[in-house]
């Protein structure tokens, strides 16, 4: 799957800075759209114009017949889900994501892409509860953990919520790619003005 976690999704922005524009819109009383694309605006206001990534339709077809003839394929239908998410066809990637979930209900990997995919499509309180069953099953899952902390920080405004999963991100992996990107963010909640262990009050 391209689309690791939803920080990879604003590559290239400084997670710094999109942070400080959470916090600016909490001063201001503003509430951004549940959707990464309203959370990650820059502060000056100005957006890029990107072209959503092409459904690769062959992989899909492909993906399709296997689960025809073998509806229980749990690993088709995930892999088919997760070619839903990279071309950013959401709501198709839930459908497909909550069907192998009824098959392989214990894989933390597509509960949480599960949730990323509600938190695109707008669902941010459905998205930290599927985050939290992903931890029901695997406690230490640094993919779920970082990705609840984006969704407290852009969708709930919580930072220091954010702030706690970040933390246990880098205190289970530090050498991760999920702790690398949980320094970032703690970096940006403190460069903005609320050091490690401030509360921040969620709206």
């Amino acid at each position: 799957m391209k689309a690791e976690s939803i920080v990879f999704a604003v590559a290239g922005m400084c997670f710094g800075v999109i942070l400080g524009w959470v916090i600016g819109a909490q001063q201001v009383g503003v509430r951004p759209a549940g959707a990464p694309a309203a959370a990650a605006t820059p502060a000056s206001g100005q957006e890029t114009a990107r072209q959503a990534p092409v459904l690769d339709d062959a992989r899909v077809q492909s993906l399709m017949t296997i689960i025809k003839n073998d509806p229980k394929n749990a690993g088709a239908t995930v892999q088919l889900a997760n070619t839903y998410f990279d071309a950013e066809r959401y709501d198709d990637a839930i459908k497909w994501y909550e069907a192998s979930l009824t098959l392989a209900p214990t894989d933390p990997d597509a509960s949480t892409d599960l949730g990323i995919s509600y938190y695109y499509t707008g669902q941010v309180d459905r998205a930290l509860k599927q985050f939290e069953h992903s931890l029901t099953i695997n406690a230490r899952h640094t993919k779920t953990l970082l990705n609840q902390g984006i969704v407290l920080a852009f969708g709930k405004r919580d930072l220091a919520g954010a702030e706690a999963a970040w933390k246990q991100v880098i205190a289970i992996a530090p050498d991760s790619a999920e702790a690398q990107a949980a320094r970032k963010g703690l970096e940006g909640i403190s460069a903005a003005g609320h050091p490690a262990g401030t509360p921040t009050p969620a709206s």
